[in-house]
């Protein structure tokens, strides 16, 4: 069974940077495309970033130029990294392992961007 553990969320004032990471264990982690989803509440689950086996990026239009995903496959680790925050992007994040329909989700961690 995947597992799949998010860290790094938190609360944060507008302006401000947070990383997020994702460790999977019981993977074959270099051959998945992983992602960054997030939900706010009241929302829908939106795709936030991806990024394929080969590195190939991909970014909401509302995080393009602010948020970077990037993969460390010797630590079957993903990251987020999160800067010029915004009280919009306030949200519970979930880690995304593989692709539809066997997709499996991470636990989910709180980001807080306070104005």
């Amino acid at each position: 069974q995947v597992q799949l553990v998010e860290s790094g969320g938190g609360l944060v004032q507008a302006g401000g940077s947070l990383r997020l990471s994702c460790a999977a264990s019981g993977s074959i982690f270099s051959i998945r495309t992983m992602g960054w989803y997030r939900q706010a509440p009241g929302k829908q689950r939106e795709l936030v970033a991806d990024i394929t086996s080969g590195f190939t990026t991909n970014y909401a239009d509302s995080v393009k130029g602010r948020f970077t995903i990037f993969r460390d496959n010797a630590k079957n680790t993903v990251y987020l990294q999160m800067n010029s925050l915004k009280p919009e992007d306030t949200a519970v994040y979930y880690c995304a392992h593989g692709l539809p329909p066997r997709r499996r989700w991470g636990q989910g961690t709180q980001v807080t961007v306070s104005s």
